[in-house]
């Protein structure tokens, strides 16, 4: 990356800080195995009643059905990083035939505005995931750069 955009970058999310934002945009990128996804991440932080929120293109990541529930426990601000804690939790199933137990899986995201890394560590425990992926610790890099100034929702 180059300086200006470096000190556009960290000018943004430093402020922001002192701005009171309450959203903060990225675009982010995930290569693996050759396969690379692009999307767009929206965290608003935590003020007053509301609680802190994420969404990904657009879908909340708060979510709750008869298989399970997805939340986003925290986001803080704990310069020059953020901090994401999701927790996931899924009742057994049974898929083609196969049956899977309970499960779930504690995931802590760090990104660091200015550089983009996005370093994501993945606690999974049973269920699909762990039958599949594993049950242990998994970890992973993205980039997430700003796509838009922080900005206050009121």
């Amino acid at each position: 990356m180059n300086l200006p955009k470096l000190l556009i970058c960290s000018s943004l999310i430093f402020s922001s800080l002192a701005w009171g934002v309450d959203v903060l945009e990225f675009n982010c990128k995930r290569t693996e195995k050759g396969y690379t996804e692009e999307y767009e991440m929206k965290l608003m932080l935590a003020s007053g009643a509301q609680k802190a929120k994420l969404f990904l293109d657009g879908r909340d990541l708060d979510q709750s059905d008869m298989y399970g529930t997805q939340v986003v426990k925290s986001i803080t601000l704990a310069r020059p990083n953020i901090l994401i804690l999701i927790e996931a939790n899924f009742q057994p199933e049974e898929i083609m035939g196969v049956s899977y137990p309970a499960g779930n899986v504690i995931t802590n995201i760090t990104l660091d505005p200015v550089t983009g890394k996005f370093k994501k560590v993945e606690k999974i425990q049973g269920g699909i995931l762990g039958a599949t992926i594993g049950n242990g610790t998994h970890t992973s890099e993205e980039t997430c750069f700003p796509s838009k100034a922080p900005y206050r929702t009121k």
